[in-house]
C-alpha cells in the first residue's frame, strides 16, 4: 500500500504553547554581521517566556550587541509525523539586583530553571559553568504540523 501524502497545517497559539511547554531542548539562532550561529539549549517555557541558562562567552558577548534571536523546537515521530515551533524574540540576561523588581525576576527565572535541574547554581550543579540566567521574551511564535491523517491530531 502506498504512503498517503502528509497533511500540513499551522498550529494555533494554544498548540504552540503546548509544544513549547512539554519540551526542554531547543535551538537558539543569533547573528552578528554576516555570521549566523545556532546552538542547542535547555529551557523551560511559561507565561510567554523561555527561561534558561548558559555559560559566559562569545555567545553572550554577541547577544549583548544584538539580542534578537530565533528559537526552534521540534517533535518528530516519523518522516511525515512532526510538529515544529519557531519563536522570535529578544534575550535578556537576568542578574540578581538590589531592587525588588530585579530580584523578583531573578528568583522567578531561577525557580523555572530549577524545575528542570533542581541543583542549578548550587554546590552539586551538574553543569556549574552554566551560571548565567536568561529569558527570551516570545514576541512572535509560529508552528506547523505534518500528519498522515486528515485534520491533524490533538496536540
Amino acid at each position: 500500500m502506498a504512503n498517503k501524502a502528509p497533511h500540513i497545517r499551522s498550529l494555533s497559539r494554544v498548540e504552540i504553547d503546548a509544544v513549547l511547554a512539554r519540551n526542554h531542548v531547543g535551538r537558539v539562532a543569533y547573528s552578528l554581521h554576516d555570521r549566523v550561529d545556532i546552538e542547542p539549549i535547555h529551557y523551560v517555557y511559561g507565561e510567554g517566556v523561555l527561561y534558561g541558562r548558559t555559560s559566559a562567552g562569545s555567545k553572550l558577548t554577541t547577544l549583548k550587541h544584538r539580542p534578537w534571536v530565533a528559537f526552534e523546537v521540534d517533535e518528530t515521530e516519523d518522516l511525515f509525523d512532526w510538529r515544529s515551533v519557531v519563536v522570535h524574540g529578544a534575550v535578556y540576561v537576568v542578574e540578581d539586583g538590589e531592587d525588588a523588581a530585579e530580584h523578583g525576576t531573578y528568583a522567578r527565572t531561577l525557580e523555572r530553571v530549577r524545575s528542570l535541574v533542581p541543583e542549578a547554581l548550587l554546590d552539586d550543579d551538574p553543569v556549574p559553568h552554566r551560571s548565567v540566567l536568561f529569558r527570551i521574551h516570545v514576541d512572535t511564535a509560529t508552528g506547523r504540523e505534518a500528519t498522515q491523517q486528515a485534520g491533524g491530531r490533538a496536540v
